[in-house]
């Protein structure tokens, strides 16, 4: 048999081989998932954001509660936190068996809900109460209560760099800044009209609000303690969340069932995107390509493409769906 030269040294086949070898023994990039809490059936619907299908609702059987709103997942802990605002809970479920683990009493009707950037903390928006209680993420106990100056705080939200949590207020048309290393609400800041999702800039102490009344996002300057600026969007705009540049602010607007995309450079209007019924609460993949929005009247995820700004699917989920969370 003739033997044809293939031209490769053997120094070029080793180190073909051994990246080859490499590549073999590289893990699999885990697939993200996107959490949403189903609040009229008290379920949890696990969406794979590769393929956009819905892979598992929780509970296999029974319900978690009456009423469930935030939902935020710690793949770590290998653990689920839904607030059960009819139980006055914050529910812990193990992702594996989905089995609730315990129930941790935070106040009476709580609502909203974030993590913290060290994803050691969990703050709970406690409407009737008056409060924000912390949760320790590892031990799944308060930790402690907040009181806000403000009325009936719905959503709370960390800043980038973990040092304030800002709550927005319905009764009192007002946000609260929390410092959380004095543990107290150093200021209160009057809006434009009933206050609802919060989206913090990563890298500057800037966030946008949602006014659901007034139909605009407010711009807050924490460290100036004020509103800058009031961008006209859709109607009763609901929730808000910033891309992890910075670049954008996308606000759902549950009056006319659309995104509003915000150029925080030149803090205009650069889209405006149709979803589903009364879209609320969104999350964004962690590359920032791909936004999830709950449509609550619709019982459905529109799934936006960042880049084209448009729907590239929409994802049936559980009855009256509250928000997503993507870790």
């Amino acid at each position: 048999m003739n033997k044809k030269n293939t031209g490769r040294s053997p120094a070029a086949l080793f180190a073909c081989l051994s990246l080859a070898m490499a590549a073999l023994a590289a893990p699999a990039r885990a697939a993200a998932f996107a959490y949403v809490a189903n609040q009229g059936d008290g379920t949890l619907s696990v969406i794979d954001t590769t393929s956009d299908k819905v892979t598992r609702t929780l509970p296999e059987r029974g319900k978690f509660g009456t009423k469930i709103q935030a939902a935020l997942a710690d793949r770590a802990q290998k653990t689920a936190f839904l607030v059960d605002a009819a139980g006055n809970a914050l529910i812990s479920v193990d992702l594996e068996s989905g089995e609730m683990k315990q129930r941790i009493e935070v106040g009476r009707s709580p609502e909203g809900a974030s993590l913290s950037p060290s994803g050691k903390t969990i703050a709970v928006c406690v409407e009737d109460d008056n409060v924000v209680t912390l949760v320790d993420v590892a031990s799944e106990k308060v930790t402690e209560k907040i009181p806000t100056q403000g009325k009936n705080p719905e959503h709370c939200a960390f800043s980038g760099d973990g040092r304030w949590l800002m709550t927005s207020n319905e009764d009192s048309d007002d946000v609260d800044l929390i410092d959380l290393q004095a543990g107290r609400s150093v200021a209160r800041v009057h809006t434009s009209g009933h206050p609802r999702g919060i989206a913090w800039l990563a890298d500057r102490p800037i966030a946008y609000v949602a006014q659901e009344r007034a139909g605009v996002v407010d711009v807050i300057d924490a460290a100036r303690r004020a509103v800058v600026a009031s961008i006209k969007i859709g109607l009763r705009p609901a929730g808000a969340l910033a891309s992890p540049d910075g670049a954008r602010v996308y606000l759902s607007n549950g009056g006319d069932g659309t995104i509003s995309v915000i150029d925080t450079q030149s803090a205009r209007v650069e889209a405006t995107i149709p979803v589903g019924k009364r879209p609320w609460n969104m999350a964004l993949t962690p590359d920032g390509k791909k936004l999830y929005v709950a449509n609550g009247r619709s019982n459905s995820v529109s799934v936006i493409d960042t880049a084209a700004l448009s729907v590239v699917h929409d994802i049936v989920v559980g009855d009256l769906p509250w928000g997503v969370n993507i870790p």
